[in-house]
């Protein structure tokens, strides 16, 4: 029978999703067979598994982490926003449908029926399990709807380590309010408590141990010092404002993203940032773009409405004059891919109905199609004459298709596994001078050879001398070890002993 640790939060963005891959690394190098489970994600931030299923990019994230392949049933139920009172519902990685809240809540019973049988899959398979909750531990409004946290702690009869951020404010009140909150029962499963985020000097926050502890009955078990550029995927979008990049320079390739307000798959551009020649930042307003080298249009969960709000907000002339005149580069991801075309089509409601114009920068049109496309790709660009043999894998996840009436593909793909509708051998757009190209291909600037092909094309125009493809290969090295360097921190903060005495780890 399989062993469940649950870790919980005092509230949203504390660390539990990186708190559960570090101890899931820790278990894993102690040679433990241990998997991740999150029986509820609300994300734009997924991933495709080699079977086509969707899942939440956190839970990727762990289960490397554990050494273990994704599976969508680490992360049965997957809601991703599309309005402010509207997500689509994605279950055991297919589309199930969309809902407002109090639809939502209304299909509890069902929707934990599927909670509880991708539990129990995974709980066959893995000796332990690391569950991650959701929000705050003590969100008594919601306690008869909650399909993540405590039902989930309960049915696997987990002990549970609470998480609270201390970088934020109030930890005292986050942590003695939540425990405070909790039913008898659920507050006698809570072994410890992990306080993360620190700045300064830990012996200052002696005093703050003791009084928590004797508060509260309950140990603290660390006190986790903020570590500084720690390359993970993260959950969500939610820190992305408080990112500073590096300001524009000559010297550099500066890469301007802009921030939609339903931007999805944020962690497409997560190497690129980590690349020491660029200057990264995601722009809110059109003045901001001055200066850029390249104007990428990132996915979007609701390309329609996104599209009205870059109108709105005056991106559209800018990006179109920036597009038109040569300035720089113009990328589009997915559904940026599609607002570059003439239009943008939605007969079926898919979205909200109706259609929009594109940005009419390519010679194509898109309409979304009802079948969400989901598959894992190997590409080779067509449009790179530095990255001749170079290959992209990443996948697909799109409800639309896109038809060029002319122009040239950027990738021919080589091959494709998952929730396909046909075999399209020839992927994205590119114009005749090379300056304006998107895709549907996610995560295409991960793989370093394509990467360091394309930094060098803009360094190229730049007037600046290119770089090897070892300074992106390093890159991409330090993004695989970031995993165990977040690990090693928690062991050297965390009192590990009682976590390991339960799991009867030695």
């Amino acid at each position: 029978m399989s062993k469940a640790l649950a870790i919980l939060g005092t509230a949203s963005d504390v660390g539990k999703s990186l708190v559960c891959a570090g101890l899931g690394r820790l278990l894993h190098r102690k040679g433990c067979d241990v998997a991740p489970f999150k029986s509820q994600n609300m994300s734009l931030n997924s991933y495709v598994t080699v079977e086509g299923g969707e899942m939440g990019r956190a839970q990727v994230l762990q289960a490397q982490a554990c050494g273990v392949v994704p599976h969508v049933d680490m992360n049965p139920i997957l809601l991703k926003p599309e309005a402010d009172h509207r997500s689509q519902v994605v279950v055991q990685g297919k589309v199930w449908g969309r809902h407002d809240a109090q639809e939502y809540f209304g299909c509890r019973p069902e929707l934990f029926r599927f909670v509880r049988e991708s539990y129990e899959r995974i709980a066959a398979r893995h000796e332990i399990l690391i569950i991650e909750g959701a929000g705050s531990a003590a969100e008594v409004n919601l306690r008869n709807r909650d399909l993540v946290n405590w039902p989930v702690v309960e049915m696997a009869d987990a002990s549970v380590i609470l998480v609270a951020d201390i970088d934020r404010g109030g930890v005292f009140a986050q942590i003695i309010g939540t425990l405070d909150l909790l039913e008898p029962h659920e507050r006698q499963r809570v072994i410890g408590v992990i306080v993360n985020k620190f700045r300064g000097d830990r012996r200052l926050f002696d005093d703050g141990v003791q009084i928590l502890e004797e508060r509260t009955g309950v140990s603290v078990l660390g006190v986790v010092p903020f570590l500084r550029q720690l390359e993970l995927d993260q959950e969500d979008s939610v820190t992305i404002d408080s990112q500073a990049g590096k300001p524009f320079s000559p010297q550099r390739i500066n890469v301007a993203v802009v921030l939609l307000p339903h931007m999805s798959n944020f962690t497409d551009f997560n190497a690129i940032a980590a690349e020491e020649d660029v200057a990264f930042h995601y722009i809110k307003r059109p003045d901001q773009l001055k200066g850029a080298d390249v104007v990428i249009l990132p996915g979007t969960k609701n390309t329609l409405g996104d599209l009205q709000y870059l109108y709105a907000q005056g991106f559209c002339e800018f990006i179109q004059d920036y597009g038109q005149k040569g300035t720089g580069e113009l990328v589009g991801l997915c559904g940026g891919f599609q607002m570059l075309g003439k239009m943008v089509a939605d007969p079926r409601g898919v979205e909200e109905g109706g259609e929009v114009p594109g940005l009419g920068l390519l010679d194509m049109t898109s309409e979304l199609l009802p079948i969400k496309h989901t598959s894992q790709v190997t590409a080779q660009p067509l449009f790179l004459s530095e990255g001749q043999g170079c290959v992209v894998k990443g996948y697909e996840i799109h409800m639309g298709m896109s038809h060029r009436s002319s122009g040239l593909p950027c990738f021919e793909i080589m091959g494709r596994q998952g929730e396909c509708d046909g075999e399209i051998l020839l992927e994205g757009m590119v114009s005749s001078d090379g300056l304006l190209w998107g895709t549907y291909i996610h995560g295409v600037f991960d793989e370093p050879e394509f990467r360091r092909a394309w930094l060098n094309r803009l360094r190229k125009r730049k007037g600046l001398k290119p770089l090897d493809v070892a300074v992106s290969e390093t890159v991409s090295r330090r993004m695989l070890t970031a995993i165990d360097r977040w690990a090693s921190h928690l062991e050297q903060h965390v009192n590990l002993q009682p976590i390991f005495s339960y799991l009867n780890i030695n």
